[in-house]
């Protein structure tokens, strides 16, 4: 198969494996796992071969407007870490993340403290921490 095609599947079923053996491990209160999903299929997938007895499932996105992933992206060429070809892919891609069943954060004017203490606020209703 092209490698198009074989390259998300094969991520994929190792990134399941890798997350089921963090749920399954006692030492670990909280997992969690982080990448860019833009389509719900994606999403589902993964939450399908996961064993998720005895877990609660947060399904969160971080989203921002167009003008700040214009501003973090170009950061990020500058230093060498992205191709200058993604701010054109992530920019068409922000209306996806809206149709996603997730809790929507947006870190348009939020540091990465603030946008992770946000997330331990949602995750940790109701409990003690």
């Amino acid at each position: 198969p092209p490698r198009s095609t074989l390259f998300p599947y094969t991520t994929l079923f190792r990134s399941c494996h890798i997350l089921n053996n963090f749920l399954r491990c006692s030492a670990y209160e909280n997992v969690i796992f982080c990448w860019v999903m833009h389509e719900q299929s994606i999403i589902d997938g993964i939450l399908s071969r996961l064993d998720t007895t005895g877990s609660t499932v947060h399904a969160i996105s971080l989203i921002a407007d167009a003008p700040a992933v214009r501003d973090r992206l170009a950061g990020d060429i500058s230093r060498g870490l992205r191709s200058a070809d993604v701010v054109e892919r992530s920019l068409a891609r922000l209306p996806l993340y809206e149709q996603l069943g997730t809790i929507k954060i947006d870190t348009t004017r939020q540091s990465v403290q603030d946008t992770a203490a946000q997330i331990k606020a949602f995750c940790c209703k109701g409990t003690d921490t």
